[in-house]
């Protein structure tokens, strides 16, 4: 089981540190080199934000494609397509010619690589969680499917660092090329991740459920579809919150500094501190929800998302480098990873093993267009009518309640469910 972590989180961090690059460069960089629109920063952002978006449309395509295959041939082997196909666009990213050079040409082939990426991560999430949680000993699901949790905060804090450490370059330099090195840097990425993927054992859950089981006559989409269209609907909503919520977080408080002057070093660096620090909270969140149950746990971030909604913003707005801080710990560690850190093992609960792959993807993956993929967009929107951060205070409160609600329609009998083999 140590093996089986140890790899999952390495993995997992890698795929997902690629994946955030394009958040924190469409926040800092990619407005002005891949979407000029005159003199206004925040329409240039908006532009940025948009092929953001269009990743996150394209996740649950990718979640379709490995489910299936997860489903179907086992975890292991989806995961490893995954990653190879992440580092490969990441790696193209910082290869790209700039609009000033090309034209159209290069957003186009940047939101294309995007589109790459959003496939890639559409099949990560599922099959990371499912090799940690169906491996895990009887009673202790949550606390090892929230392993899987630590790989993608691991994944930020690794993107976060790799860009506060080029912004030190001269401005000149860190536009023209200091920007490209995060990028490049996933080639050596690419070979590391896919060498622990390839070494991983396959889920045990599957082996032995599903394996030597008759192959369906109906693929996994259709029998979720079919079969547990409620389930779907339980996951996307648990998705809204927690994702909605983390990117407002992340990606659109570096874009709200830029444009109030606050310093966007400050801001990565208080968000890499948080990350850290929730990396920590995820563990223990996902051990206390083993013992007082997924529903609990999870509300305590649902509800925390709407109680801190405005503060948050208030906090930034002081321009003081510990109540930055304070905005950022409170609202990720604590909120953010309440609901993450519970996250995999309830929604795991949702669906039987046969078909936990393809569930899982659907349900995350879909939520995650309406809610990380058009947030930050929707965000700099309201901030650019309004010239105020309350529409998206509202707009975290309005997430965390369509979270909250979806807890109510869960049965409390599905609570800590037994989701993996006995040990």
């Amino acid at each position: 089981m140590r093996r089986i972590v140890t790899a999952s989180v390495i993995g997992n961090a890698l795929e997902w540190y690629d994946f955030f690059l394009y958040g924190t460069a469409a926040a800092l960089i990619f407005g002005p080199l891949f979407f000029p629109a005159g003199t206004d920063p925040v329409i240039g952002t908006l532009g940025a934000f948009a092929g953001f978006a269009v990743g996150f449309v394209a996740r649950p395509l990718g979640g379709l494609i490995f489910g299936h295959m997860g489903d179907k041939h086992g975890r292991k082997n989806a995961l490893v397509i995954t990653l190879s196909m992440m580092g490969a666009a990441t790696f193209l990213m910082g290869l790209l010619p700039t609009f000033e050079q090309v034209g159209y040409l290069a957003p186009v082939s940047l939101v294309i690589l995007r589109v790459v990426q959003g496939i890639a991560s559409g099949g990560e999430w599922g099959g990371g969680v499912l090799m940690l949680s169906e491996n895990a000993p009887k009673g202790r699901e949550g606390f090892y499917a929230s392993w899987s949790q630590l790989g993608v905060s691991g994944g930020f804090v690794l993107s976060a660092a790799a860009f506060y450490l080029v912004q030190l370059l001269p401005e000149e330099d860190f536009m023209s090329w200091g920007w490209r090195i995060p990028f490049l840097a996933s080639i050596a990425i690419f070979g590391v991740g896919v060498y622990i993927r390839r070494r991983l054992p396959e889920s045990r859950a599957f082996e032995q459920e599903v394996g030597k089981a008759p192959t369906p006559q109906h693929p996994p989409a259709l029998q979720v579809l079919r079969e547990h269209p409620r389930e779907v609907l339980q996951a996307m909503g648990l998705r809204i919150a927690e994702n909605g919520g983390a990117y407002i977080f992340l990606s659109f408080s570096m874009a709200y500094a830029k444009f109030t002057g606050l310093s966007t070093q400050l801001v990565l660096s208080g968000v890499m501190l948080a990350m850290v620090i929730e990396a920590f909270a995820i563990l223990f969140w996902g051990w206390l929800s083993d013992r007082i149950g997924r529903r609990t746990v999870y509300a305590i971030g649902s509800i925390g998302l709407m109680v801190f909604a405005f503060p948050f913003f208030w906090l930034l707005d002081s321009h003081s480098p510990t109540l930055v801080y304070l905005a950022l710990v409170l609202g990720l560690p604590l909120s953010h990873g309440a609901m993450i850190g519970t996250q995999p093992a309830l929604m795991g609960e949702l669906f039987p093993t046969h078909v936990r792959y393809t569930g899982l993807a659907m349900g995350h993956e879909i939520a995650s267009i309406f809610a990380g993929g058009f947030a930050p967009m929707i965000a700099t929107a309201l901030f650019a009518a309004y010239q105020s951060a309350w529409p998206v205070s509202v707009m975290l409160m309005l997430f965390g309640l369509v979270t909250t609600l979806t807890l109510f329609s869960i049965n409390r009998n599905d609570d800590r469910q037994v989701i993996a083999s006995p040990a």
